[in-house]
């Protein structure tokens, strides 16, 4: 009877440790092989195996302790991966994606220290967006994610998340230069080195099938980030300038979704201004509109138009039109394909602009010269777990 006693309440402690602290481990998974003409200087076509685009690869660990009265600790690990060479992302930062800890009260929000994302991938990125909104993933964000809609993680960060008051959420950003005497960042003069510091505000409404989104970003001397995710981002806009050059980069954007049965229409604009520390300000607009159709449960269809504009000091405009085809072979694994094409037009100081789909150089590349177009193709299968 002792024994059984014990038993009983070994147990009964096991139940409650448990009910009171978890870990979850989790991650995705997404591989295929994608087709894009004019790809490089040469402007030849290419096959390539290609990883994250629906979604980037990553695993992580996302935990919790409930301390009482509605508080919990709360911690997030997340590494990005390369599943076909099994490299790490993000520079080769071991949680590159996201690293924080913090406190979560039930009914006031979450207040978090680490490497975190700025809202305008939290708010408008995820939610609004061609990208976001999977018509065609990485490969339908603006060229080199300018407007942070995707890979905006901020490092040295401290970030305030409200919970939903009737639909309402709110959050702001700041992350520290981590530099004596530099509080606002400086550069390593000549270099892309140094320190930077961002802040980051975001609104977001969902009521129903509405959802509205606000966010803007401000980042000092970004290429001084570390991994410095933005430096390809700038130097690569035709003749934008050089990553050692790039002194501030603000983007602002406003986004909107409505859904009508089976389906979702969506809408954003974006708006960056990059500064040089020499030389004169550009300006870069983003407009997205698009939507989302379900055939069935299991299979779903996404078309999408982009169109961006570089002005002020340079000037260039670039089309994109996005498709998508996606089935559900289960809960955690799709099938899908897709289609994008862009077309740029304009000159910057007599250079012939080229097209470059998606978020990142590492994909296609500019469309060489004489070329001012690319299409692109992808089959691929995605995984959650």
């Amino acid at each position: 009877m002792k024994k059984t006693i014990i038993a009983a309440a070994v147990l009964s402690y096991g139940v409650i440790a448990h009910a009171q602290s978890s870990v979850t481990l989790y991650g995705i998974i997404d591989a295929g092989v994608s087709y894009a003409t004019h790809s490089g200087a040469a402007g030849d076509h290419i096959f390539k195996y290609d990883d994250g685009i629906a979604q980037g690869s990553r695993w992580g660990l996302r935990g919790q302790e409930d301390l009482g009265g509605g508080l919990k600790a709360i911690f997030t690990l997340e590494s990005g991966f390369n599943s076909g060479n099994g490299t790490l992302g993000q520079g080769g930062a071991e949680f590159g994606r996201q690293a924080y800890v913090g406190l979560a009260k039930n009914d006031v929000g979450s207040l978090t220290f680490g490497r975190q994302y700025s809202f305008n991938t939290d708010y408008l990125g995820g939610a609004y967006s061609i990208g976001g909104q999977t018509v065609a993933g990485n490969y339908a964000y603006h060229i080199n994610d300018v407007d942070q809609l995707t890979a905006s993680r901020v490092s040295n960060a401290v970030k305030f998340s409200s919970a939903s008051f009737y639909g309402l959420t709110f959050g702001a950003m700041y992350g520290f230069s981590n530099q004596a005497g530099a509080f606002a960042g400086a550069p390593t003069v000549g270099t892309t080195t140094g320190s930077s510091r961002t802040y980051s505000f975001g609104v977001n409404y969902k009521s129903g099938p509405l959802g509205i989104g606000a966010a803007y970003t401000d980042i000092h001397y970004p290429n001084a980030a570390a991994p410095t995710a933005f430096s390809t981002a700038l130097a690569n806009i035709q003749t934008m300038g050089t990553a050692a050059n790039a002194k501030d980069l603000r983007s602002f954007g406003v986004g909107a979704n409505y859904q009508l049965g089976a389906a979702t229409v969506f809408g954003l604009w974006t708006n960056t201004r990059f500064e040089p520390i020499t030389g004169a300000s550009s300006r870069f607009n983003a407009f997205d509109i698009g939507g989302k159709y379900a055939f069935t449960p299991a299979l779903t269809a996404g078309l999408g138009y982009t169109y961006m504009d570089l002005y002020d000091n340079l000037s260039g405009h670039w089309h994109q039109v996005d498709a998508s085809l996606d089935y559900a072979l289960s809960k955690r694994t799709d099938v899908y394909a897709l289609a994008i094409y862009q077309k740029a037009s304009g000159s910057n100081r007599g250079v012939e602009n080229q097209a470059q789909i998606g978020s990142s150089t590492n994909y296609f590349g500019t469309s060489g010269v004489g070329e001012d177009n690319q299409l692109a193709f992808r089959v691929g299968i995605r995984h959650k777990f």
